[in-house]
């Protein structure tokens, strides 16, 4: 039963991910491998499951009804064996979780050590990109993610809210009048982040509605974690989460905090999750973890929107 269990278990991450290389590659395996088991499967049930060519994998009508039947399979054996035994009430397993660079350093990894305590049965595979990863395809469990959800084919559950700060150090303003208008930004160096979803451009709020202002500097970057370290060396003025900041730099003056009374509106911080009828205990055991973590600090608990 235990062989035949793991050959649902890749067959339907070979689904989900699309790919026998994928799964090879999580498995810590050989594509050959992958396809040997898929081909074993098919093998045992007595039918095609996949229709393969050199470039892509698709489903057959008997796959995609035997795919539905070995997700539910899967999901209520993990849920009987968390019913029972040494396991009963206790989460486990291996949980797959991701979350952007910068946060994962700040507000994720330094309270892991409470949430293993607390779940020792779990296992954390952590995956920390300021890439959006693909859920279903990289067969990850959770994500903590920043701003409006956008995909639709996923649950998400508000756990804290951000904002976003202008901010510069006393150094780069020594010699320059600070920003009373965010239009007084086009003369100064701005730290640009490429990957901010209105590119080159900062959101305000204003009493005539939002108001997008364009900016330009001397020095571009691809992670948040460099334009936080841009701040602090006097390099520009940045546009960041509050967050960033967890060494008390705002409090106590290292930087100043520019157009208070422009601020971005209030931001969700959301875990993302599949869509699944059954909601894992060690899913629902990290949600229910960090939400109640970032409502104990004042820059990630939720607020009124």
């Amino acid at each position: 039963m235990s062989d035949l269990l793991t050959l649902f278990r890749t067959f339907t991450r070979a689904v989900e991910a699309g790919s026998f290389t994928a799964v090879a590659r999580e498995m810590n395996a050989t594509q050959p491998t992958v396809s040997r088991q898929i081909a074993v499967l098919e093998d045992h049930l007595g039918c095609l499951l996949f229709q393969r060519t050199t470039r892509t994998l698709t489903l057959t009508d008997d796959g995609r009804v035997f795919y539905e039947r070995a997700r539910q399979t899967l999901e209520a054996v993990a849920e009987a064996e968390s019913s029972v035994g040494k396991r009963r009430g206790k989460p486990s397993g291996r949980l797959k979780l991701a979350c952007s660079g910068v946060f994962g350093r700040l507000h994720v990894i330094p309270r892991l050590p409470r949430f293993r305590a607390r779940y020792p049965d779990i296992e954390i595979a952590l995956v920390m990109s300021d890439s959006f990863a693909d859920l279903v395809e990289e067969g990850i469990d959770l994500a903590i993610r920043i701003g409006e959800p956008r995909d639709s084919g996923l649950i998400a559950r508000r756990i804290g809210t951000t904002r976003r700060v202008v901010v510069a150090s006393p150094a780069y303003l020594k010699d320059r009048p600070p920003p009373e208008q965010p239009e007084d930004l086009s003369q100064h160096a701005c730290i640009v982040y490429d990957r901010l979803l209105t590119g080159a451009s900062w959101t305000f709020s204003t009493p005539e509605g939002p108001r997008v202002i364009p900016v330009e500097g001397p020095i571009h970057v691809n992670n948040t974690e460099a334009v936080r370290s841009c701040i602090l060396e006097g390099l520009g003025i940045g546009y960041v989460p509050s967050w960033h900041f967890v060494d008390g730099e705002i409090e106590d003056g290292r930087l100043v905090v520019l157009l208070r009374e422009f601020e971005a509106p209030i931001q969700p911080i959301s875990a993302v999750y599949p869509s699944r009828r059954h909601l894992p205990p060690k899913v629902r055991a990290a949600i229910d973890y960090f939400a109640a973590e970032f409502d104990l600090d004042p820059r990630l608990r939720i607020a009124e929107v």
